[in-house]
């Protein structure tokens, strides 16, 4: 077949192949191919986008995956002012500069990505910067270099497109990639190129080489721009003219300013959204994907689907672009700069041409062509039964085939692996197939196939999830970037900013006004200055920062500022701590009457329960199944489960619900669902059935909605047996509910519930297992301070193969917003129109009928009867209405798949942790979703807006907005734990201190509170902090200092050394002594000294009191610092040492190198 392709100009056409063949087949080609011709590319165009997106995850599990790109469409026209996200942006340009850079990669697309032109690709081949060790590379040029490619310099590099430069070390985070690189140089030549992780800093691995893709696709062209700008403003002002002679003087204003902003920013060398509009006039031809392909082959799938969709696509963007030009907000070259179909064939026939289709249809614009046709046979499916499957395999190797079984997870691949083993079929599990695919060999990979296949004349067989277990798995798709996986959202020092508030263990809430360095007596010291009220300032030395914390409050109010050196922050401090007490004493006598009462004892798995959690369509997360597990262990111990799992809105705590439900029903017990809408109700009984279809389970649902007989009926079966599950609202909990044999009670969002039903809930949780589910996470330190009183899971990692949600920020225009409504109503979808003004909420409904006269709309908000909402919510969940025009009701608890589009009126007005929830509501399925966040147009946004909607578009993509988001939503999650009560009191302490007083009275009351001796005192005078021209950036400092104070052995001293050098280079002098000093600390706490004190010319060294060092081990150290260090005689609890002559380090050396003889020779020194 290669040969034949590379024989002839006329296209191959190949029948009859179903998804999972295409895939395979053209893997195995491709390859073949780009043996004998090296550099070889091709380009699989597909109808839609997720048809791509399937094709890309079955082929990355066929090839290496670095040869394998998908290259989605932008979704949005040229002038649009809206950011696609650094997913799909970095995508995109990872294809592009694999493909310019002539390295040999299979891209997959749908069409619409195809037919938009690019810049040419000789311009783009000079935008990528390859690094290599031992190559030059000049500082003086490269900010410059890096700001023409799209990045951004910053002073911590931490999400992709930004770089940073700290003396010979570059740091840098590619587009497209899941980690940063940090490049050291010696001069103008490269040292080493490191991998480093985002979050921590710390180098991982060494690479040779990098390739740094530029950060954005359209950069302005080199040169003089000026005949480019004179054309823009020419066609603008021609457009003008147009729409004033068609009456509409509006619009023709609107075009005059436009090409009035627009021509000033272009003239200035700006980036904005919305330039690619302008490509055609600076470049006299432009390029396309096929021209990045440059002589490989081109793959059309289902050419007559290619061909209708692009049609559809141009009628689409042809309506959009017409409006448009009616506004005065384009120009008519727009439609331009998109490949008609014609022309998209013509320069597809240019290629080695391949055409796939499942029928024998073809294309009359594509003769005349060739055909290969494939007999192909369905192999028989084995449903997980190990001893047929491997009879089989042995027959097919006996017979000289290759068999390929490709399987979704890895623990599917060694399962079956270790299942043909034992029936002695030599089976080998292999990362890439290529090398170990032989005559008579069985090969088990990792990939995602749709169906597997038998090809005779081949002698190939290849077998997927379908066939081996009887479903497919959908594979995770891997994040682009590094997502922080620590979890340590709460950091309470990270981004503290001149401004915020802290708290002060001692002396209270004041207001941080940054780092300052003082210089007394010769001696450098760096200081926290906080000031409180009456513009007191307090210096706090950074080597007491554990004394600090950054004030988190409970709902994002200001808090109050204390006087300093008043009583009242000690009477407050006070308060909370007795109550943390009480809420602690109440927690765990709860704990301990749980722990006596005996329960009902779950049976270890079955035989069904492995097969039917096999059956989950997903690959679980690493958290989720340590959750599972939790769960099982709590239902197979003989007393009440009572666990609470708290995991964000779509990280899979229902499927962990649905196991456990499936446990108690295979023991013989009845199962009741919580839930606090009838909404969620029905969307629970929908997924129930669904997960439960294969087996012999009765789910009914109990709701106000059902008819009396229904209701009726539902109790009846409860009561006798004849219902397994019931999912219902707080009318589960009416005392006309009566279970035959109840053994699992699961509760969604409890917080959500009134008092009445809670202390039902409480009387419950002594009688049968309870799992609660919280969408709210909380954060990690709470969690940490109530294990062993509280039996919790948390789901941190979100599920990877969620298409990022496409977020845009931008003024509200009419126009953009119709836009956006007709195309998800386009693809039978719906869309949420959030607007949180309840008494003008019906007049815009009204308003947005008039704009898109296509859409059914609703109106839903909190006001409403009761009844009426529910009933609206539930039309709406049956696709009764289009928009739902509502509060921000649907913050929590709405799970509809087909809502793929969230508009947000005046985003500036909420808080992140609300826009981040609004935005988990839509991207629940496989369709790409598009979240709107709109602020009113000429308005003027603050500051704290302004910051708010820059962190929206930065968590995009998990960015720094992003973890603001989570803190703000950990603080919810801690005030729904701990209940209302507890608000307040986390309010006037702040988060953080709020947890360590609730730590320290947990750990009092279990008696496990170790004494500890006061911390040693050091008081050296020697110049120890950390230098401007060492590190700049003075969160940066902070955090260093906060990691010096944190240091509790010799080894975290060097690891941190090890750091330094790793991230700001060789350290200076006073650097050094910082980390000498932390090192002379370590020693100083394990010898049991409370001070080491610098007194004029001499150090004294003192012991705690009631500690004397035995004589005759102080007399080796005496000795072998003769003239330096001195035993005051009978006073072996003081040692002095001689410091005249020493400088600053020789001082530190002599003090480690003294402590450190000393614990050497006295090893329980701080226990005598």
């Amino acid at each position: 077949m290669a040969e034949s392709l590379q024989a002839s100009p006329l296209p191959l056409w190949l029948p009859g192949l179903s998804e999972g063949e295409k895939a395979v087949f053209l893997a195995a080609l491709w390859q073949r191919i780009s043996s004998r011709e090296r550099g070889l590319s091709a380009l699989w165009i597909t109808p839609g986008a997720y048809q791509a997106e399937r094709v890309y995850l079955q082929l990355s599990g066929l090839l290496p995956e670095e040869q394998v790109k998908l290259f989605p469409a932008l979704d949005t026209m040229p002038s649009e002012e809206a950011r696609p996200s650094l997913e799909l942006t970095g995508r995109r340009l990872a294809a592009l500069t694999r493909l310019a850079l002539g390295r040999p990669t299979i891209v997959v697309a749908p069409v619409d990505a195809v037919a938009a032109r690019l810049i040419p690709v000789e311009r783009f081949r000079a935008l990528p910067l390859p690094v290599r060790v031992g190559a030059s590379l000049s500082l003086e040029t490269l900010p410059e270099r890096l700001v023409a490619m799209g990045y951004q310099r910053v002073t911590r590099v931490d999400s992709p497109g930004l770089f940073a430069i700290r003396g010979d070390i570059v740091d840098v985070f590619p587009v497209g990639v899941p980690d940063p690189i940090r490049i050291e140089l010696f001069g103008d030549e490269v040292d080493s190129i490191r991998r480093f992780h985002p979050t921590h800093q710390r180098s991982t691995d060494h690479l040779h080489e990098v390739i740094i893709p530029p950060a954005l696709e359209h950069p302005l062209p080199d040169g003089d721009r000026t005949a480019g700008l004179d054309r823009i403003r020419e066609a603008w002002a021609e457009q003008a003219q147009r729409l004033e002679r068609l009456g509409r003087p509006d619009a023709a204003e609107g075009a005059r300013r436009r090409a009035a902003l627009h021509g000033d920013r272009l003239s200035r060398g700006e980036l904005f959204d919305g330039m690619a509009q302008y490509l055609a006039f600076f470049y006299p031809e432009l390029g396309t994907l096929l021209d990045y392909v440059g002589q490989g082959l081109v793959i059309l799938d289902e050419p007559d689907h290619v061909k209708d969709r692009l049609t559809q696509w141009h009628q689409e963007m042809g309506e959009q672009l017409t409006q448009k030009l009616e506004a005065g907000r384009a120009l008519p070259t727009e439609m331009d700069l998109f490949l008609e179909w014609p022309e998209l064939l013509d320069r597809a026939r240019q290629h080695h041409l391949l055409c796939l289709s499942g029928l024998n249809k073809r294309l009359r614009e594509l003769e005349p062509s060739r055909s290969h046709r494939i007999e192909l046979r369905t192999p028989d499916l084995y449903h997980g039964r190990m001893e047929p499957l491997a009879r089989q395999v042995r027959r097919w190797t006996r017979d000289g085939n290759r068999v390929l079984l490709v399987l979704a997870t890895e623990e599917r691949a060694q399962r079956v692996v270790e299942g043909l083993r034992e029936q002695e079929v030599p089976a080998v599990y292999a990362s890439t197939v290529v090398d170990e695919l032989k005559a008579g060999n069985a090969v088990v990979t990792l990939g995602t196939l749709h169906s597997g296949f038998i090809y005779g004349d081949l002698k190939l067989v290849v077998l997927s999830d379908l066939e081996v277990i009887g479903q497919t798995k959908r594979r995770r798709r891997r994040a682009t970037f590094h997502t922080d996986d620590e979890g340590a959202h709460l950091d309470s020092l990270a981004d503290l900013r001149p401004g915020d508030y802290v708290v002060h263990v001692n002396h209270g809430i004041g207001r941080y006004l940054g780092l300052e360095t003082l210089e007394v007596g010769g001696i450098h010291k760096d200081y926290l200055v906080v000031e409180y009220a009456g513009n007191d300032k307090l210096y706090v030395p950074t080597d007491q920062l554990d004394l600090l914390q950054k004030y988190i409050g409970a709902d994002g109010q200001p808090p109050r500022i204390y006087k300093l050196g008043g009583n009242e922050w000690a009477r407050v401090k006070k308060r909370v701590k007795e109550s943390v007490r009480e809420m602690a004493e109440g927690l765990l006598k709860l704990y301990a009457a749980r722990e006596s009462v005996k329960g009902f004892q779950f049976s270890p798995d079955t035989v069904w329960q492995a097969e039917f959690e096999d059956a989950f369509p997903y690959e679980e997360t690493p958290d989720q199944l340590r959750a599972i597990e939790e769960v099982k262990r709590d239902m197979e111990r003989d007393r009440p489960m009572d666990r609470l799992l708290c995991g964000d809105v779509g990280f899979g705590k229902t499927e962990v619900a649905i196991r456990s439900a499936f446990k108690a029903v295979m023991d013989g017990k009845q199962v009741a669902v919580l839930v606090p809408t009838t909404i969620l109700a029905q969307q629970h009984l929908r997924t129930f059935r669904e997960r439960f279809e294969r087996y012999p389970v009765k789910i009914e649902m109990l709701s106000r909605f059902q008819t009396a007989a229904e209701q009726k009926q539902v109790l009846e079966g409860l009561k006798t047996g004849a219902v397994d599950i019931v999912i219902g609202t707080h009318r589960l909990l009416s005392n006309d509910v009566v279970f035959k044999d109840l053994g699992l009670v699961v509760v969604d969002e409890e917080q959500r519930f009134g008092v009445a039903q809670k202390e039902r809930l409480k009387e419950l949780r002594t009688e049968v297992d309870v799992l609660t589910l919280s969408a709210t996470p909380i954060p990690r330190t709470l969690h940490m301070a109530l294990v062993g009183v509280r039996d919790m899971s948390v789901i941190e990692t979100p599920p990877e193969d969620r298409t990022p949600v496409r977020t845009y920020v931008i003024e509200y225009d009419p126009e953009t917003i119709r836009e956006a409504i007709l195309r998800e109503l386009a693809r039978e979808g719906q869309v949420y129109f959030v607007y949180n003004h309840v008494q003008s909420i019906e007049r815009k409904a009204k308003e947005l009928q008039e704009l898109v006269p296509e859409a059914r709309i609703a109106v839903a908000h909190g006001q409403m009867d009761e009844h009426r909402l529910e009933r609206v919510m539930l039309d709406f969940l049956e696709r009764e209405y289009d928009v739902l025009v509502c509060t921000t009701i649907i913050e929590t608890g709405m799970d509809i798949a087909n809502v793929n589009t969230l508009i947000v009126w005046d985003a500036d007005r909420m808080g992140l942790a609300q826009l981040y929830q609004l935005r988990g509501r839509v991207g629940r399925s496989n369709r790409v979703a598009y979240a709107y966040f709109t602020y009113r147009p000429e308005k003027i946004l603050s500051e704290d807006a302004e910051k708010r909607l820059q962190a929206l578009r930065e968590f995009t993509d998990l960015g720094s907005g992003f973890k603001i988001a989570m803190r703000d939503l950990e603080i919810r999650g801690a005030g729904n734990l701990l209940g209302p009560e507890q608000h307040g009191f986390i309010a006037s302490v702040g988060f953080e201190l709020y947890t360590r007083l609730l730590a320290e009275s947990i750990r009092e009351l279990k008696g496990t509170t170790e004494a500890q001796p006061p911390e040693p005192v050091l008081d050296l005078n020697v110049d120890a902090y950390v230098t401007d021209t060492y590190v700049s950036d003075a969160q940066q400092k902070v955090e260093i200092y906060k990691k010096v104070v944190g240091i509790r052995s010799l080894q975290e001293a060097d690891e941190l050394a090890d750091e330094l050098v790793d991230r700001f280079g060789d350290p200076p002098e006073p650097v050094l002594n910082l980390l000498a000093v932390a090192r002379v600390k370590v020693l100083a706490r394990e010898l049991g000294i409370a001070s080491v004190n610098a007194q004029g010319d001499r150090v004294a060294v003192r012991w705690h009191e009631g500690l004397r060092l035995p004589y005759e081990r102080l007399l080796p150290v005496t000795r072998k610092h003769r003239g330096r260090v001195t035993v005051l005689p009978g006073r072996s609890s003081q040692i002095v040492i001689r410091r005249q002559g020493l400088s600053d380090r020789d001082l530190l050396r002599l003090l480690e190198d003294l402590l450190g003889d000393l614990r050497e020779s006295w090893p329980l020194a701080s226990g005598q």
